[in-house]
């Protein structure tokens, strides 16, 4: 341990003389070359700019500090920790070196220090973390059963912790083979082949030997393997016929009607189709209504069936996407959200599932006193999501008979209010890491000071950003408030001219222009998506080079940084997606995010539906999203920018559907 210790010394005093002007001074360059370093896992730099940030006393070497801990922590000691955590106590690094330390506790198979360690983590929000704790204490003779199941399932991608607690569980018979299978099938259904591996070694040698061909080729395991042969050959069945409905759902609906929906147990038979239905909705096949109702038919009983939220979810957009005049679609929507997983105590449902439903219980009244009962019951649900500021809830509103207002104003903050949150250290380190180019490290230093605000605290924090014009920070951290709504916060206008300006010149409405921006960057001029998508209105070269040529523009890579110019080149890209659309921004938001050949394959091969449905019924979660916020932004807007607001419904216009004869070809040159 001493000869450890002194190495350490000796590497810091190199590294000074390796780095003698880091050694000397210490400025923001410093930290970012320290970050940097840490990319590079150069400990000798990393040392060093330890070494010049606490000798300058520099407001963020507790981020130094913890780069240069952080890469070297698979050989530290607990006493180094525990004396890292000494002098940042309360910080976000602290909390988050105790997260990275538990995560190496638990590769070590450090029950003891991990013990110790866990309460004391603040965020709490890492799930491995959770799976090593929760092992720590079955290894005591706790009852973690429930809680590491929920753990286990929740993984995404197999991760040391959970496996290893799975395994563990596993030899201890807490959990049982039904629980791998119940792991396996939520792996197949999400298409996480390594995940369902994992949970598949947790069976027998020949299960295992089973699974694998079923995985590799279902439809050759189902030719080869005589019906009832082997442990769980329903289960083997139902997985392969799960993976086949992936590619081609159709094909599997003919064997569930012809041979394996009789040779299944009854449950499984229903399963294959609930699957089957799924994976005809994500493609939206006009079938996929149909095989949803195979599936309910087969369900037998009171309880309800073991389906995910999300197959369930598919069955409503199944139903959604069905003709208007089908009145069978309304029975299939209000089954499926009936059966999903109760809202914990005190949270709402979701507010789609709710509205939707609303809809299904209007739809499906008698007339008269008969449908008194179901009418009022609609009303509730609409009225428990009514709101002026989200997509269902400004459509609830609507039907509600409503016009959309915006919110009152909070009370203003007082002086003492608006300085408060400037004190903090958390907030101030943020701040210079954002302005420093360090916007992921200030995000994470901002939020993790934010735990615990209430509503004026969270409303003086977002003042501030909005001053300093961290537009992110700003509306994200108004967004938090859950009484006091401050829509001027939520919902900025910085550089308000310019944004009219580009928008006029396009042809657009400005409110949708700013609605798009607040959904693509959150304002921030410089942003830069992960796939190359730059400035306000996140444009990829190739577009922004198409754009430009369109308009005439002598165009230099370069100039896509450039705040006008991106926006000018933005909004009329977005014109152009608008007119291909015949004006639906339903559509033209869809074809923003996702590109243009998408949103036209997604109007095509079913019926005309309103628009709120086909927005709903979006394949790409990302994509739904983002088109329901960009919509319901740019009502929000409308009224802040004084303009005649036209309701949610009117910007959503007509039906969607087919596009009709006559209509122009789509441009497809459309980047």
């Amino acid at each position: 341990m001493l000869h450890k210790i002194l190495c350490v010394g000796v590497m810091v005093v190199l590294s000074a003389a390796l780095h003698p002007v880091l050694a000397q001074t210490a400025s923001e360059d410093t930290v970012l070359q320290a970050r940097e370093a840490l990319r590079k896992k150069d400990r000798n730099m990393l040392a060093a700019a330890r070494l010049a940030v606490n000798s300058a006393q520099h407001p963020l070497a507790q981020w130094v500090e913890y780069w240069e801990l952080n890469n070297r922590l698979a050989e530290a000691q607990q006493s180094e920790l525990d004396n890292f955590y000494a002098r940042w106590p309360g910080s976000y690094v602290e909390d988050r070196m105790r997260n990275d330390w538990l995560l190496e506790l638990g590769r070590r198979r450090d029950w003891t220090n991990l013990r110790t360690e866990f309460p004391r983590f603040r965020m709490n929000d890492d799930r491995e973390v959770t799976c090593y704790a929760l092992l720590a204490q079955h290894l005591q003779g706790s009852d973690v059963r429930g809680a590491a199941r929920t753990a286990w399932l929740a993984q995404r991608e197999p991760e040391d912790g959970c496996m290893l607690l799975a395994r563990m569980l596993t030899d201890a018979r807490v959990f049982k083979d039904e629980d791998a299978w119940a792991a396996l099938r939520q792996a197949v259904e999400h298409n996480r082949p390594r995940a369902a591996k994992a949970a598949a070694a947790l069976l027998s040698p020949a299960s295992v030997q089973a699974f694998n061909e079923v995985f590799d080729n279902p439809q050759r395991w189902l030719q080869r393997r005589p019906h009832g042969a082997g442990p769980r050959a329903s289960e083997l069945e139902l997985l392969a016929l799960m993976r086949m409905a992936a590619v081609d759902p159709d094909y599997v609906a003919g064997l569930l009607e012809n041979t394996w929906a009789d040779r299944l147990p009854q449950p499984m038979a229903a399963t294959a189709w609930a699957h089957t239905a799924k994976q005809a909705a994500l493609k939206q096949l006009p079938q996929a209504a149909d095989y949803a109702r195979h599936a309910w038919r087969l369900w037998q009983g009171n309880s309800q069936p073991p389906w995910s939220e999300d197959l369930l979810a598919w069955h409503v957009r199944a139903a959604l996407r069905q003709p208007a005049s089908d009145a069978r679609r309304w029975p299939l929507m209000q089954r499926a959200i009936e059966a999903m997983p109760a809202a914990a105590p005190g949270e709402p449902r979701d507010a789609a599932w709710a509205y939707w439903q609303a809809r299904a219980l209007q739809a499906q009244a008698k007339p008269g006193v008969e449908g008194q009962a179901a009418r009022g019951t609609a009303q509730l649900a609409l009225e428990s999501i009514a709101s002026p500021i989200t997509f269902y809830g400004q459509l609830a509103t609507e039907d509600l008979g409503r016009q959309v207002l915006l919110p009152t104003p909070p009370l203003p903050l007082s002086g003492a209010e608006r300085e408060a949150p400037r004190a903090l250290p958390g907030l101030q380190r943020a701040l210079l890491l954002v302005s420093a180019g360090l916007r992921n490290e200030g995000v994470r230093e901002w939020n993790f000071t934010l735990r615990g605000m209430d509503d004026r605290q969270l409303l003086a924090a977002a003042q501030w950003a909005c001053e300093r014009e961290v537009w992110d920070r700003c509306i994200n951290t108004s967004d938090r408030t859950k009484v006091e709504i401050d829509i001027v916060q939520r919902y900025p206008l910085p550089w308000r001219g310019q944004l009219q300006a580009a928008a006029r010149n396009s042809g657009l409405d400005p409110a949708v222009l700013f609605g798009l921006i607040r959904q693509e960057s959150r304002f921030i001029a410089d942003a830069r998506s992960h796939v190359g998508a730059s400035g306000l209105m996140q444009l990829m070269p190739a577009t922004a080079h198409w754009t430009a040529k369109k308009i005439g523009l002598e165009f230099r890579p370069d100039m896509v940084n450039d705040r006008d110019v991106n926006l000018q080149l933005g909004a009329a890209y977005l014109k152009r997606v608008l007119d291909d659309f015949g004006g639906s921004l339903a559509m033209a938001a869809a074809a923003y995010n996702a590109g243009p050949g998408r949103p036209r394959r997604w109007r095509e091969g079913g019926a005309t539906i309103e628009a709120a449905a086909w927005a709903e019924s979006i394949p790409f979660n990302e994509t739904r999203d983002y088109v329901k916020k960009v919509l319901s932004n740019s009502v929000t807007y409308a009224t802040l920018l004084g303009a005649q607001a036209p309701t949610l419904k009117a910007r959503l216009g007509a039906p969607v559907g087919p596009r009709q004869a006559g209509v122009d070809a789509p441009d497809r040159e459309l980047p």
